[in-house]
């Protein structure tokens, strides 16, 4: 399950994707998300799913690396679907005890789960695609307003971009310890709910000396580097946008009054 989680993992490639600035795709998620919870209507989600679709085709990565991305959080998308099969009101369809499903709670639950969907692979997309150094530079870039009013762009974006970084790290080194304590005979299963929490205090502790071991070692390095924040910092390879930008930058434009469009339809 560990190994599924591709948020913070990138794909080296060199697709139409991989080739836009990194400031487009930061953009373009977000202004996607607009889209996404304002669609209501089918032919709304039938486009946002297409290009979705041709996003994960562009990319070149393989649909199975990205489709991965929902695997972690499967139950949460089928909670959701559920929370509404029997909470919205309509023409009921089936009784469980107290609990009645309806026609329009099975609809309306799955376009929330959809836009879920969406929203993860989008998310997924943009880190698969986006090297961690890009990430940072494009964050600063587009934060760096907020050094008029104090605020310190570079260390924000330095912060966000490393937490990311280390989430597949992170990730592999609780997967190592479980495999360890598992090899150990340490049952996580079976016993009362107090029982396997105490279980998993030998992951947690080994997991926390790990994390600030970590920190430690790339704290040293930094320092090693030079490296005193963003004042004065200069960068080798500048961000520079290109006609694919601002073509993207069209088409998402495009695909948001599309969504807006058909709401209604």
């Amino acid at each position: 399950m560990l190994q599924d989680i591709t948020l913070g993992q990138f794909f080296p490639g060199n697709s139409v994707l991989h080739r836009l600035d990194p400031r487009t795709k930061i953009v373009a998620v977000f202004a996607l998300m607009v889209p996404i919870f304002a669609a209501q209507s089918l032919a709304s989600y039938a486009l946002l799913s297409a290009a979705t679709v041709a996003m994960i085709c562009l990319s070149k990565v393989p649909p199975l690396t990205v489709l991965k991305s929902l695997k972690p959080l499967a139950w949460l998308i089928l909670f959701t679907w559920l929370i509404h099969v029997f909470s919205h009101g309509g023409e009921v369809l089936a009784k469980f005890w107290l609990f009645e499903a309806t026609r329009e709670g099975i609809v309306h639950g799955a376009k929330i789960s959809l836009r879920l969907v969406l929203l993860i692979l989008m998310a997924s997309l943009l880190t698969l695609t986006t090297s961690p150094l890009k990430l940072t530079d494009a964050t600063e870039k587009l934060l760096s307003p907020l050094n008029r009013i104090g605020m310190p762009a570079h260390e924000l974006a330095m912060m966000m971009t490393i937490a990311l970084r280390f989430v597949p790290t992170l990730l592999e080194e609780t997967d190592r310890i479980v495999k360890a304590q598992k090899s150990r005979g340490l049952d996580f299963e079976s016993g009362s709910f107090v029982r396997r929490l105490r279980a998993m205090i030998p992951i947690l502790v080994p997991m926390f000396v790990s994390s600030f071991r970590r920190a430690d070692d790339l704290a040293m390095a930094m320092e090693a580097r030079c490296y005193r924040g963003g004042e004065g910092r200069t960068h080798m390879k500048r961000l520079h946008m290109t006609a694919l930008d601002f073509g993207a930058a069209v088409t998402v434009a495009i695909i948001c009054a599309g969504v807006i469009f058909l709401r209604g339809a």
